[in-house]
């Protein structure tokens, strides 16, 4: 483990983090209001640590949903994860299987931007991914931690705006990408058909149809540059 690059990737991650901090406050929150208790409600971010499923779930769980009907919304809603896993597979093929199943665990939209950001420009580093899944997961337990405590004095944190707290940081990793034609249109075409699936699509499936669509517009792009050089 090196230790230097485990601290560059904690470092690199923490300024994201104020993005995630508010939005973890207000689950910590909302899941009191739904009826689970503390301990649950910080359970929940400990094991499960998937901000939206965790959200999605909470009013599931108010209504006494199967657990079978809440572990499958929660599949639906990462099956993103699947395609950032699948980007990251190739350089993790050397690492033994614990620490693989360790990574893949902490891996969240942030933690693999991140990652992805700095394989670019250094190469891959386990340490670096783990160091940044630290990060990420420490903030999303301690803002849980704080939402707990405030939910006694805070009954509806939606209506102080933290929910827009995500979004943004969302777009504070993707915009600094946009840098050719071909990001772009990926972007152009992953929100266009989230949109209509949003639209005419019951559930979460339009997240993952909006990721296929993404990739498939990339790679005729990029085939198409190729067969043109």
């Amino acid at each position: 483990m090196n230790i230097r690059q485990f601290r560059e990737g904690m470092i690199d991650t923490i300024p994201i983090m104020f993005g995630v901090f508010p939005f973890g406050l207000a689950y910590g929150i909302v899941a009191q209001s739904n009826g689970l208790t503390a301990g649950e409600t910080l359970a929940m971010s400990l094991l499960v640590f998937a901000g939206a499923a965790q959200f999605v779930c909470l009013p599931m769980f108010a209504e006494s949903a199967g657990l079978a009907m809440i572990s499958l919304t929660a599949l639906l809603i990462n099956l993103r994860h699947l395609l950032m896993g699948a980007s990251l597979a190739p350089h993790m093929t050397g690492l033994s299987m614990p620490l693989k199943a360790l990574l893949s665990f902490g891996m969240a939209d942030e933690t693999y931007a991140i990652t992805i950001r700095r394989i670019q420009q250094k190469g891959y580093s386990p340490a670096y991914q783990l160091g940044s899944n630290t990060a990420g997961y420490c903030t999303w337990t301690l803002s849980t931690a704080g939402g707990i405590l405030l939910g006694s004095h805070i009954s509806d944190p939606l209506s102080w705006g933290l929910d827009f707290a995500m979004p943004a940081t969302f777009l504070a990793l993707l915009v600094p990408r946009l840098t050719d034609k071909v990001s772009l249109m990926v972007c152009l075409v992953a929100a266009g058909v989230s949109l209509w699936a949003a639209v005419a699509i019951p559930g979460k499936w339009y997240i993952i149809i909006a990721c296929l669509s993404g990739v498939a517009a990339g790679g005729l792009m990029e085939r198409r540059e190729t067969n043109a050089d």
